[in-house]
């Protein structure tokens, strides 16, 4: 398989640095990236082809994976269509429908992903939908590059990638709110900065991976920690009363229906 990576953003150099991590040949990706200095950049930090021509890179390749900005899309698609053939295209341009993928590109061979920014540290979850026309082996194709960077999570309707962008896509920045506000009463409690950055990063490393681990349903790990009458009641006695649980999942709603909306204008048109 060689990859030919449409841009060398952070997302792109996340996936190229998991493939070589996995063992995967420098020398079987390449970079098409307009920004001369992060070609140089890219090719000395992993060995990889990179260049601002998109001929030379796509004709040496059998995957492309478009990962520029949303609204640089279509013109790279329009770019990119004349010399496509029969290439497997993988997006993980967030907000553009594989229909839209499909219609500039005049191919049904595209898989859209969702991935999140813990991949950076590969550490991520991508959601994936491939349009009917893709054959088993190049779902599989897709998903080994993806896995360079975390789990992966299939989904047969594209609209659940919406749900999926409510939870994975957008979800860190809701974790880091509340780490923020966790952080911030730690502060109004007497800590200070580095004590109460420790404490609540540990808190929710170690929440998290006792979650991973147990085969309880979180609920159930909720409740063993609050007591009858005690300090855990009392704060989640609080929550109830303003709706935190209510408020964080009327902001995914509110998430999910912000990427269908997105989906809706930057695909409209030809």
């Amino acid at each position: 398989m060689n990859i030919c990576f449409v841009g060398g953003g952070n997302m792109a150099k996340a996936l190229i640095g998991g493939l070589v991590k996995r063992g995967y040949a420098p020398s079987k990706l390449r970079v098409v990236e307009v920004d001369v200095q992060r070609c140089v950049e890219l090719h000395e930090e992993f060995a990889v082809r990179a260049t601002v021509d998109m001929h030379e890179a796509v004709a040496h390749c059998d995957t492309i994976v478009l990962a520029v900005k949303p609204q640089q899309l279509r013109a790279v698609c329009a770019e990119l269509a004349p010399i496509l053939k029969d290439k497997l295209v993988i997006s993980i341009a967030a907000g553009i429908r594989a229909e839209d993928i499909s219609r500039w590109l005049a191919t049904q061979n595209i898989v859209r992903t969702m991935p999140n920014t813990p991949a950076l540290i590969r550490h991520g979850v991508t959601g994936l939908y491939a349009l009917p026309a893709v054959k088993p082996a190049e779902r599989e194709r897709a998903e080994a590059i993806l896995e360079a960077v975390g789990t992966t999570l299939w989904v047969d309707e594209e609209s659940l990638l919406d749900g999926v962008t409510a939870i994975s896509g957008s979800g860190p920045a809701y974790v880091f709110y509340f780490i923020e506000s966790m952080q911030q009463a730690a502060r109004e409690l007497g800590l200070d900065e580095l004590q109460a950055r420790q404490l609540v990063l540990d808190t929710f490393i170690g929440a998290a991976k006792l979650a991973v681990s147990s085969t309880d349903e979180v609920a159930t790990l909720r409740a063993r920690v609050t007591s009858k009458n005690g300090t855990t009641e009392r704060a989640l006695l609080s929550m109830e009363s303003n709706q935190v649980k209510q408020h964080i999942i009327a902001a995914a709603h509110a998430a999910a229906q912000r990427s269908a909306e997105l989906g809706d204008e930057l695909g409209k048109g030809a």
